[in-house]
C-alpha cells in the first residue's frame, strides 16, 4: 500500500492511496472461502460449490466491499496517526472511482480531498485576563425580591369596593330574562384580571349588593375566560352572548404577606431566622445563589470567547461550504450556508482549540466518568440524590447503562454525554490556566452582560 499526502496550501490537501493485490487479496480470498462453506446452490452439496463458481458469483462484490472497508479504515488511521487537523469529511474523487474496471484491474488508485485547519498553538500566558463576576444584591433588588415573596405568600382579604385585581363573587343572569327552567343563572366568580380592559370600569368601585349590567362577550371576548367566568363548557360559552346582570355578593383580594415570623417560616423554613434583619441577610444569599449558575456559565462563555479571539486559525472556506451543501443533501441553499457560516466556523474552531488543549494537557474521558455523570442525571431525575441502599444504586446503575448503550439512537446518548464530560474537563483545565479577575457587579449590570452575550 502506498499513501501520499500532497498539501496544496495550509488548508487544502489531497490524500492518494494505491492498493495492490498484496493489500487486499488475503482478506478477499478468506471471505470467498467462507462463502464457499456457507453458500447453498441447487445441485451442489453444502461446502462443495466450486471455487470458480463462487468467484464468478460473488468475487466482484466481495472485492468492492473489502476495498471500501480498507479505504475507510486506512484514511481514518492515517489522519489519526499523523495528527492532521481535518475539518469536514474527506471527499473521495468520484470520477476516479467510477472509472475503475473491477473486472480486470489488480492495482487500484484512489484520492481524497482534505480540508485542513492551519497549524496553531495555545499559550495561556499570552491570553488576556477573564472577569469572574460576583453579583452584589443592592437595596432595590432586595426590596423587589421581598415584595415578590410577599405576593407569592399572600393572604386573602375581603374588600368593600371592587378593585382592578380583585375577584368578585355573585349571581350572573341574562338581562331581561324571566326565571324559567331554561333561563340562565349561575353563582360564579369573575377574576378581574381576566376581564377586558374596557369592561372593567363598569365593575371597579362597585360594592356588595350592587348589580352591574354589561355585555358578556365584550367583558370576556376570550371563550376560555368566558367559560371560567360563567362555569360552563368552552363550546357552550361561545353561545352565551348579549346583556347580562351580575349581583355582587363578595369581593376578595390578595394582600401581601406581612413581614413577621409566620412569613419568615413559610419562606425559609421554621426557625431558619428570628427577625427581619436575619431574613434580609438570607434574601441577599438567595439572590446571589440564584445568579451563581449564570455567573459560572458566563465565565465559561468568556473563556471560550477569549480562546477564539486570541487563537488565529485558517479554515478551507470553499471546501467547507461545498461539503456542507453535500452532507445536507439540498436542505440549504448556498445563501443559507453563507448566512450561517460564521457561526459554524466558530463552532469548528472552538472544537479544534478544545482538542488541542486536551492533547497538550493529556485530558482523557473514560467510560466510568461518563457513567458517573449519567448516574447523577438519573438520581436528579428521579429524586434520588444520594443513597446507601445497594438495590437502589444497582437500579440507578442499570438505568444509566441502558441509557448510554441504547442501540435505538445509534449511540447518540453516549456521544452527547461524553462530549459534555469532555467539554467540562477541558474548560476546567482552561479555567485553571487563564488569569481570572474577580469583579463585583450589581444585578442590573450582570443582566446587561448576560443579554450582550
Amino acid at each position: 500500500m502506498d499513501i501520499t499526502l500532497e498539501k496544496a496550501s495550509d488548508t487544502n490537501a489531497s490524500l492518494k492511496i494505491v492498493l495492490t493485490p498484496d493489500d487486499y487479496k488475503p482478506e478477499v480470498d478468506k471471505k470467498l472461502k467462507d462463502y464457499g462453506r456457507k453458500v447453498q446452490l441447487k445441485g451442489f452439496r453444502p461446502g462443495h460449490v466450486p471455487a470458480s463458481l463462487i468467484q464468478k458469483m460473488y468475487g466482484k462484490s466481495i472485492l468492492v466491499d473489502e476495498i471500501n472497508a480498507m479505504l475507510s479504515k486506512t484514511v481514518s488511521q492515517y489522519i489519526r496517526e499523523n495528527k492532521l487537523q481535518v475539518v469536514g469529511d474527506p471527499v473521495p474523487n468520484r470520477e476516479e472511482a467510477d472509472a475503475i474496471d473491477w473486472d480486470n484491474q489488480t492495482d487500484f488508485a484512489f484520492s481524497y480531498t482534505l480540508g485542513l485547519a492551519s497549524e496553531f498553538d495555545i499559550d495561556f500566558n499570552d491570553l488576556p485576563s477573564v472577569n469572574q463576576y460576583d453579583i452584589q444584591a443592592g437595596d432595590a433588588e432586595v426590596e423587589s425580591t421581598i415584595a415578590d415573596l410577599q405576593q407569592r405568600f399572600h393572604t386573602h382579604a375581603h374588600g368593600e369596593e371592587v378593585g382592578d385585581g380583585d375577584t368578585i363573587y355573585g349571581e350572573l343572569k341574562r338581562a331581561g330574562e324571566t326565571e324559567t327552567e331554561d333561563s340562565f343563572s349561575a353563582k360564579t366568580a369573575f377574576p378581574m384580571n381576566q376581564m377586558a380592559e374596557d369592561a372593567k370600569p363598569s365593575f371597579v368601585g362597585k360594592k356588595k349588593g350592587d348589580v352591574v349590567t354589561f355585555v358578556l362577550e365584550q367583558a370576556f371576548p376570550d371563550e376560555k375566560a368566558r367559560a371560567n367566568a360563567t362555569g360552563v363548557k368552552k363550546e357552550e360559552a361561545a353561545e352565551l352572548t348579549g346583556e347580562f346582570t351580575f349581583e355582587i355578593d363578595d369581593i376578595t383580594r390578595h394582600e401581601p404577606a406581612e413581614l413577621n415570623q409566620e412569613f419568615f417560616d413559610k419562606v425559609l423554613g421554621v426557625g431558619a431566622v428570628e427577625n427581619e434583619e436575619q431574613f434580609r441577610e438570607k434574601v441577599i444569599e438567595i439572590i446571589k445563589s440564584n445568579y451563581a449558575r449564570e455567573a459560572t456559565q458566563l465565565l465559561r462563555l468568556d473563556i471560550e470567547k477569549t480562546l477564539l479571539d486570541n487563537t488565529p486559525i485558517l479554515l478551507p472556506d470553499e471546501f467547507l461550504k461545498n461539503w456542507l451543501m453535500e452532507v445536507n443533501e439540498g436542505k440549504f441553499t448556498p445563501e443559507q450556508i453563507d448566512e450561517q457560516y460564521d457561526d459554524f466556523t466558530k463552532s469548528v474552531k472552538l472544537q479544534l482549540i478544545k482538542n488541542k488543549i486536551a492533547d497538550k494537557a493529556d485530558i482523557k474521558v473514560d467510560f466510568e466518568e461518563v457513567l458517573d455523570v449519567t448516574r447523577q442525571m438519573v438520581r436528579e431525575q428521579f429524586g434520588f440524590m444520594s443513597s446507601e441502599d445497594d438495590e437502589m444504586n444497582k437500579t440507578i446503575d442499570r438505568i444509566a447503562r441502558n441509557y448510554l448503550l441504547d442501540e435505538k439512537n445509534n449511540g447518540q446518548n453516549y456521544t452527547s454525554t461524553f462530549n459534555r464530560v469532555f467539554d467540562d474537563k477541558v474548560l476546567d483545565y482552561a479555567k485553571s490556566q487563564v488569569t481570572i479577575t474577580a469583579q463585583d457587579v450589581t444585578v442590573d449590570e450582570f443582566k446587561a452582560l448576560v443579554e450582550n452575550r
